[in-house]
């Protein structure tokens, strides 16, 4: 029998002992209940991180989200639960998605920066290109910022790069917008993380340059120069199907290469024709000497202080580049678009200048091209 050291009685019977061990109990049932809610706290923490790893939005980075294509493609993502991240050289300009996208300038030239603003992202869509050489952009040097842009998303930990290319590139092709961009889709190929690569021809919509701008010459002129015979192809894509590529291929897991073309084939003098015929209008088409075609061209450029097609777009067009043969990968008709938007295409001139180098309102300009430009022409 254990005795109370001070009273002597039995530690059963001392009120001392006994009203210590009621104390002592609920003190360890206070320390229990203490640890039990604790674990439950942190079981719930768990939880909540398991559920941001495995359930939270995914975030994209998507190169030019305000370009015409980008646009469209950031829609899309946003609506799919995505969180965006966008880079730009012109970071000051409106934001038609306000803080549901966040900017970030391009730095090509400090490339751990550019790391940083991939950093936690799971895919990056790569739109940068150049249309053609104007001031510090080449192709040269947009083939140089875009390995530098996937270096950096390999360092990033970034896990899937999706590519927009060109349709029919070659490594071997004297145009050097084609062959940059196959030396480009080998670079993508030789990255080490899983890609997707799209080759669209030419892309079609409200903001579209080449549809918008032939529809806005046959309304104002009664003549229409055709380059060569008109007789090579040309598969035009709606603006709309090929942001459903994008952002399907983003949610892909294999690595693919695909081409993305309507389901309509045109030659070139038979769209023109198309087109006139959807904006109410009677033109006559006259076939000239590519060269001459070329530099028509040139002096409507300047007329309108845009570059309106370049000698290498020429090339790439009467070369049948513009018509690869396979399935279709969209499914909206431009027979069909054109009679449902006659009221509004070709009703203003769509300028590349304009578009890409004008200076923003209230910001710098450095004279570099702001977003994509990866229609063909």
């Amino acid at each position: 029998m254990q005795l109370c050291g001070v009273c002597e009685t039995s530690s059963l019977r001392c009120p001392a002992q006994t009203q210590a061990f009621f104390l002592g109990f609920r003190s360890l049932a206070t320390i229990t209940a203490y640890a039990y809610n604790r674990a439950v706290e942190g079981v719930k923490d768990m939880a909540g991180k398991a559920n941001d790893l495995f359930f939270a939005p995914k975030t994209v980075v998507i190169t030019g989200a305000f370009s015409y294509t980008g646009k469209y493609t950031t829609r899309l993502l946003l609506d799919r639960g995505y969180q965006i991240r966008t880079l730009t050289y012109h970071p000051d300009r409106e934001n038609p998605f306000g803080e549901r996208v966040k900017v970030f300038r391009y730095d090509f030239d400090q490339p751990a920066r550019l790391t940083q603003t991939l950093c936690g992202a799971s895919t990056l869509v790569n739109t940068y290109w150049v249309r053609f050489s104007h001031g510090e952009s080449t192709f040269e040097k947009a083939v140089q910022n875009t390995r530098t842009l996937i270096a950096a998303a390999k360092d990033a930990g970034v896990k899937r790069l999706l590519h927009v290319s060109i349709a029919r590139p070659s490594l071997d092709s004297p145009l050097g917008y084609y062959r940059g961009k196959a030396e480009l889709e080998q670079a993508v190929i030789d990255s080490g993380l899983s890609y997707a690569i799209l080759r669209p021809t030419v892309i079609f919509g409200r903001e579209d340059i080449l549809i918008n701008n032939i529809a806005w010459f046959v309304r104002r002129f009664p003549v229409f120069g055709i380059p060569g015979d008109g007789s090579y192809g040309i598969r035009p894509l709606y603006v709309e199907d090929m942001a459903q590529l994008i952002a399907e291929a983003a949610e892909e897991k294999t690595n693919t290469v695909r081409d993305a073309v309507g389901p309509e084939t045109f030659r070139f003098e038979e769209l023109v024709k198309l087109i006139a015929a959807r904006v109410g209008r009677s033109v006559r088409l006259i076939h000239l000497p590519m060269p001459l075609a070329y530099v028509v061209t040139l002096t409507t450029g300047w007329a309108v202080r845009d570059v309106v097609l370049t000698w290498e777009e020429y090339k790439g067009l009467v070369g049948n580049l513009l018509a690869p043969e396979g399935p279709p990968t969209g499914k909206t008709r431009l027979s069909q678009w054109l009679a449902e938007n006659s009221e509004y295409v070709g009703r203003r001139y769509a300028s590349e200048v304009a578009r890409h180098y004008a200076k923003p309102s209230g910001s710098a300009y450095s004279g570099r091209r702001n977003e994509n430009s990866s229609s063909g022409l």
